[in-house]
């Protein structure tokens, strides 16, 4: 019954707004931010919300293109159609007039969009629920709507600001967890989101530099947070993999270490460090930690059974019995 007097309320609102509100606009209420890195044309978006799911909703970035964050009363079009307008030559302000102009909804839509160039546009309707604003600066835009409190835009954009020389996915996230310091979302917190995509237009299927996505949690910023570094740990590994493959072992047992401090309890990162030492020469030091590990889980140990057929642990017969005696 509550939850049938809540859509009343909100479609009573919307019609004495004179609006038009579709079953399919989802009512994501939220704080974003749009951003450019000035220095690799990297291009980001990142969002929180008391909304499930929120990833799939308000996001939307392509690489050499530009960002888009489309929410309040939001219309997902916004966000595949802008990027298009961008391909097509338009600035950010102008796809997003074009956009608002053509929508019989705007008063109650919230849209940021940066494009390729740093150009920022932003539209807070005026019937999006209070408190709500954006503002905008160099190269970002931060937006929200339905906030506990009025400062949580200018929070998010001091810390964009303070945060420069930072990797960009660091300071759209340090953005987040600002604006939610700030009071956030007057409902709480469910969901979050960040996307990260490079400033060139890349032929490349794997065309998203950052992509995470926390679509419920109790502390869905934490959790972002804890991804993100998970997501920099796996960076150094597979920057120690390619350096391995170029035979250069003091780059490469660097990188595995920076992996493995940030990210400690990570079994395989331990392991792979491990089996990397034991193909270069140094079984000696390779030993104890895998020692270590098999003593965490046995199923490491029969793995290594599994790698010299197939060329991964190239050891001698006799280093390879050393190991699996541990």
């Amino acid at each position: 019954m509550k939850h049938f007097l809540l859509l009343a309320g909100f479609a009573a609102y919307i019609s004495s707004s004179a609006q038009v509100f579709r079953s399919t606009d989802h009512l994501v209420h939220t704080f974003s931010i749009v951003a450019k890195d000035s220095a690799t044309g990297e291009m980001a978006v990142a969002v929180q919300s008391h909304w499930f799911g929120v990833g799939a909703e308000v996001p939307w970035a392509e690489a050499g293109i530009g960002a888009v964050a489309t929410q309040s009363f939001i219309d997902k079009s916004y966000g595949p159609n802008a990027l298009s307008l961008l391909k097509k030559g338009f600035t950010a302000q102008q796809a997003l007039d074009s956009l608002t102009k053509a929508d019989a909804g705007r008063d109650v839509r919230q849209v940021a969009i940066i494009d390729s160039k740093g150009n920022v546009a932003a539209f807070t309707g005026k019937n999006c629920i209070q408190y709500a604003k954006h503002i905008k600066g160099a190269n970002f835009s931060v937006q929200s709507n339905m906030m506990l409190g009025d400062q949580v835009c200018e929070y998010m954009a001091a810390a964009f600001r303070a945060s420069y020389g930072k990797p960009l996915a660091e300071r759209v996230l340090l953005a987040l967890e600002a604006g939610q310091k700030a009071g956030g979302d007057i409902r709480g917190m469910q969901a979050a989101a960040i996307v990260v995509v490079p400033g060139k237009i890349t032929d490349s299927w794997n065309n998203k530099t950052v992509d995470l996505r926390i679509d419920d949690a109790p502390d869905p910023l934490k959790e972002l947070r804890r991804l993100y570094t998970l997501h920099l740990a796996y960076q150094h590994m597979n920057n120690g993999d390619l350096a391995t493959e170029k035979n250069d072992m003091v780059k490469a047992m660097n990188e595995y270490h920076a992996a493995m401090n940030l990210f400690p309890s990570n079994l395989e990162m331990q392991y792979w460090t491990a089996i990397t030492l034991a193909n270069n020469k140094q079984v000696d030091q390779a030993l104890p930690m895998l020692q270590k590990i098999f003593l965490q889980d046995k199923n490491w140990k029969e793995l290594t059974k599994r790698l010299p057929p197939v060329g991964l642990l190239t050891v001698s017969n006799d280093e390879l019995k050393k190991i699996l005696s541990l």
